[in-house]
């Protein structure tokens, strides 16, 4: 039986991990074991900070939507209410862009969720 030489493929993995651990500092861009160790840690990272990238993206947009409500006589808490009993379905993302770009827009839905309050008391 022919003897197996498996020089070439761990070489090409190697490189492969090398090449991913490029920018990393001191051994960790050059040797394979701790660049390994490195990666594997960065991935996880960023496992977990995608989850959490979109936890403090909720957080400042509802910190948006609360200030440009503050300045027309709400909170952020009834004014969502508001839209609730006016059937206003906009998830707070596009709610938080019509704050900041577009007000006329915004108020006429502050305005509406004002008078779904009003009239649902």
């Amino acid at each position: 039986m022919a003897r197996v030489k498996r020089g070439l493929a761990a070489h090409a993995r190697h490189k492969k991990f090398l090449s991913a651990a490029k920018g990393f500092r001191g051994r960790s861009s050059t040797c394979f074991r701790p660049a390994l160790e490195r990666l594997e840690k960065a991935w996880q990272y960023s496992y977990r900070d995608r989850k959490v990238k979109k936890r403090d993206f909720r957080g400042l947009w509802i910190q948006r939507i609360n200030a440009a409500v503050r300045e027309m006589g709400l909170k952020y808490s009834t004014f969502i209410h508001g839209l609730a009993l006016a059937k206003i379905q906009i998830d707070r993302k596009v709610l938080a862009k019509l704050a900041v770009e577009n007000a006329d827009t915004f108020r006429d839905l502050v305005t509406r969720a004002k008078q779904s309050l009003e009239s649902n008391k």
